[in-house]
């Protein structure tokens, strides 16, 4: 983005900016009140003094200060108001009058230009002799309605347009061009240099607006288009917020979010009202490996969608996640040993105003000193394990084990695993293609979409075994939250079902929901077969130590059939438990369903 751009939009995003400052001392003079270095504090505190006091203006100062200033008056009137207005203790002490002669871009009131004569002091007829000395301050009388009268200003001629005009610098004009793109009337570039489409652009504009289409906006009408252009920004109260915790300074929509707490890396700022919003700053000190970590642990996130752009580079990264919940924002960089960034979770179906928001978060986002302490949070009752930071971590529609059949990283598991999936994902990384499905014997295979290189791979027994055998089965028995697959131990029952199907296997072992689709060993490390899901059969249900495992070798015809291939051994020498359970873990994987 041009760096016009970004002062345009960084530091005067809310100000109607193109009436005329400068007065000189015959146009009356101010009392000025305050000054303050940020134009959203000054925004705030000339909204403040306006609900008490009249003729409240807010001007730019040359100096990169904002003034708030109550006028103009007379000389004599701006002294009697001053010293009565200290008096009261309505305004600072150190309030001062000035001849507004440093005055620049008027930004209070929004939308309206301010008086260029002279006004009445306040309570008074508009006659210049009547001493507002005697009057009793607001708290002590209340005034009567007064009609207002709405005098419209005169506009410019096409001449006077040019003049004033001339007097934009970049940023103002590129605002301009900003502004048309948005109403729908300029579609070429943000250059601030006023051609032919640019023209084309004001003339169209204007003819839409009921103004005569000169191609030329007068001051009046720069400022409907600017006030239309931040008319969606109403309600956001915008404001430069800076966090020395985090070592960030930044723009950040108060009107509907508030800083909630610190749970490193994060600064959450969560909704107050009826925008269901989040902003998070992000500081933690780190390196490149911390910072793709980062990236990767952000994408597990429940507000992060997961379908939407990423970019991750060398020392930054993006990601945008777009659902019909909402429409989440993050990105963070890595600058001297300090990983800064920050995130916008906006709402679904609002996206020109979380547009706006966004491009002023973007635009204003710096880097200060401080870096945000690791341990700065203490330990609560919200701690889980399927949360990061306090936010909750997306989580899978169902979750349960499979087993590498090939050196390719095919995958076998339960038809449940991939059933009603929009995606399939294997050991949280791998997007998962479903390529063979046996609905007779409850399995599928998969077959992942990048290149996976497995540390061991499945061999199916092709003997019988013994009942009352030693057997165990691998897999995931509380899903995810384990990082590694358990084995729970059992014996072979009976070689056949209840009813004496024969496609089955009888297990006693205690076998839990998530093991389901992992794959059953014998006490060698071969494969009999594959865990069925604990389910009603015939009407019946099962005890909970009683469980069914599809044969290896009705397996085999499947995978036969299909023409997929797969290892067998005929090995019947037994391993240690130990060596069995490292094993295992090297062939079974972590399937989950997405919606």
């Amino acid at each position: 983005m041009r760096q016009g751009l970004r002062r345009a939009l960084g530091g005067l995003m809310l100000s109607a900016f193109f009436t005329g400052a400068g007065w000189a001392q015959e146009n009356g003079v101010w009392v000025q009140v305050e000054a303050q270095p940020t134009l959203s504090r000054a925004t705030d505190r000339a909204r403040a003094y306006a609900s008490e006091l009249e003729n409240v203006n807010g001007y730019a100062l040359g100096s990169g200060w904002y003034a708030v200033a109550l006028g103009p008056y007379s000389s004599a009137d701006a002294q009697t108001l001053l010293t009565q207005l200290r008096r009261n203790r309505t305004i600072p002490s150190d309030s001062y009058i000035v001849d507004g002669g440093q005055f620049r871009t008027q930004f209070w009131p929004i939308g309206v230009g301010a008086a260029t004569t002279p006004q009445p002091l306040p309570g008074t007829a508009e006659t210049p002799d009547v001493d507002v000395s005697t009057l009793a301050s607001a708290d002590e009388v209340s005034t009567p309605e007064q009609e207002v009268v709405v005098i419209a200003q005169p506009d410019e001629t096409v001449r006077e347009a040019r003049q004033s005009e001339a007097e934009l610098d970049r940023s103002e004009k590129e605002l301009l061009q900003i502004a048309l793109q948005w109403a729908g009337f300029y579609t070429a570039a943000i250059d601030g240099s006023f051609g032919r489409g640019t023209r084309g652009a004001m003339s169209d504009w204007q003819a839409a607006n009921n103004f005569e289409p000169t191609g030329v906006l007068t001051t009046l009408q720069r400022r409907v288009l600017i006030d239309a252009y931040n008319a969606v920004l109403d309600g956001m109260d915008l404001q430069l917020v800076r966090d020395e915790a985090t070592g960030i300074e930044m723009q950040i929509p108060t009107g509907v979010v508030a800083f909630a707490a610190y749970a490193p890396p994060f600064a959450r700022f969560e909704a107050t009202g009826d925008i269901d919003a989040t902003v998070l700053l992000i500081s933690q000190p780190g390196d490149q490996d911390r910072l793709f970590g980062l990236y990767e642990i952000l994408q597990t996130l429940e507000v992060i969608p997961p379908e939407g752009p990423r970019e991750r580079r060398n020392s930054s990264f993006t990601l945008e996640g777009i659902d019909g919940e909402r429409h989440s924002f993050i990105t963070a960089s890595l600058e001297n040993g300090e990983i800064k960034g920050y995130a916008l979770i906006w709402p679904a179906g609002d996206s020109e105003r979380r547009g706006r928001v966004l491009a002023e978060m973007q635009a204003s986002f710096t880097r200060i000193d401080g870096v945000l302490d690791p341990g700065l949070a203490t330990p609560g009752e919200e701690q889980a394990v399927d949360l990061v930071s306090g936010l909750a971590v997306r989580k899978p529609l169902l979750s349960r084990s499979g087993f590498y059949i090939d050196d390719r990283g095919t995958v076998l598991t339960t038809l449940e695993a991939v059933s009603g999936c929009g995606e399939v994902i294997i050991d949280g990384a791998h997007v998962a293609d479903v390529v063979h499905t046996d609905a007779d014997l409850g399995l599928a295979v998969l077959r992942s979409q990048d290149r996976i290189a497995p540390l061991d791979v499945a061999a199916f027994q092709t003997g019988v075994p013994r009942l009352q055998a030693a057997v165990a089965v691998a897999g995931y028995p509380y899903g995810g939250l384990l990082a590694s697959p358990a084995v729970t131990f059992g014996t072979l029952a009976d070689i056949r079902g209840l009813n004496g199907e024969e496609e089955v296997k009888r297990l006693e072992i205690m076998a839990q929901e998530g093991d389901a689709g992992g794959p059953v060993l014998d006490n060698g490390g071969a494969v009999l077969g594959m865990l069925m899901p604990k389910e009603a059969r015939s009407g019946q249900v099962l005890p909970p130590e009683v469980s069914y495992s599809v044969d290896a070798d009705e397996i085999m015809a499947s995978l036969d059939a299909a023409g997929i291939g797969y290892r067998t051994t005929a090995s019947v020498q037994a391993t240690t438990p130990e060596m069995l359970t490292r094993e295992a873990g090297d062939i079974t994987v972590l399937v989950s369903c997405w919606e």
